[in-house]
């Protein structure tokens, strides 16, 4: 029998998604805005802390998804740096280090509108500078493949952050990424894999931590100019730092 298409896996997703999901309060549940957090939440963070990876890991890239909040939390009380960026990058990278937070308020600072309190902005040349590398990546996801592809949102931040930090050289092939979920968004349908679509290592939800069958490589072709939406150039600047890192004379 052959699998569910990714479109009808979607839908189907979504349908369960609402029964667990927690509303945000600018996009509700319109899932393909935004990344929703869900009931149980909370145990993800506690599997994923729990791995060898982000024991050993130094510096972590968390993306600024409803469903990581916990996961920033229990990062800044661990005393780890967090590399973050904003909604829609259209302020670019941030930096937390651990020292930027007063004891006490690593709660405020995981939220959002909290965060903003304590990070410094770089551009890629700062961060490289600041931090080196990346020692792990983390994004929430729509859905979520056992092969290592993430699907159902459509905007590709990820892919962008991926292709941006792996162009500097703070991220490699090595680099391990995580993509955090409910049990309901991992789904094994047959999904159209694009060049610039960024592999999953490890999947984690309120109940386990899964190791993808990584059945495809991680991009290495930076950002393909091409292919960016509409707007994207002009309203990213790291893309636009980018842009004249290679074009501008």
């Amino acid at each position: 029998m052959s699998k569910m298409n990714a479109a009808n896996a979607r839908v189907k997703i979504w349908e369960e998604l609402r029964k667990v999901a927690r509303p945000d309060s600018r996009f509700s549940w319109e899932f393909s805005e935004f990344i929703t957090d869900y009931e149980g939440s909370d145990k993800c963070a506690e599997l994923l802390t729990q791995t060898d990876i982000y024991r050993n890991a130094e510096v972590i890239f968390i993306t600024p998804d409803n469903n990581l909040e916990e996961l920033r939390r229990r990062a800044f009380l661990d005393k780890k740096t967090v590399v973050m960026t904003n909604y829609g990058i259209t302020r670019g990278f941030f930096l937390i280090r651990p020292e930027q937070i007063p004891e006490g308020k690593e709660e405020l600072a995981s939220l959002l509108d909290g965060v903003a309190r304590f990070w410094k902005h770089q551009t890629l040349a700062q961060l490289r500078e600041s931090v080196g590398h990346i020692d792990m990546m983390v994004t929430g996801a729509s859905a979520i493949t056992p092969s290592g592809i993430r699907f159902g949102k459509g905007h590709g931040y990820f892919d962008l952050e991926w292709a941006m930090t792996y162009t500097m050289g703070i991220v490699d092939g090595s680099t391990p990424v995580f993509a955090v979920g409910h049990d309901c968004q991992v789904v094994d349908v047959e999904v159209e894999v694009r060049e610039f679509d960024t592999a999953i290592d490890y999947i984690v939800t309120p109940t386990r931590v899964i190791r993808t069958r990584s059945e495809f490589p991680k991009p290495t072709g930076g950002i393909l100019w091409s292919q960016l939406a509409p707007g994207m150039r002009e309203q990213i600047p790291p893309i636009q730092e980018l842009w004249c890192k290679f074009h501008c004379k």
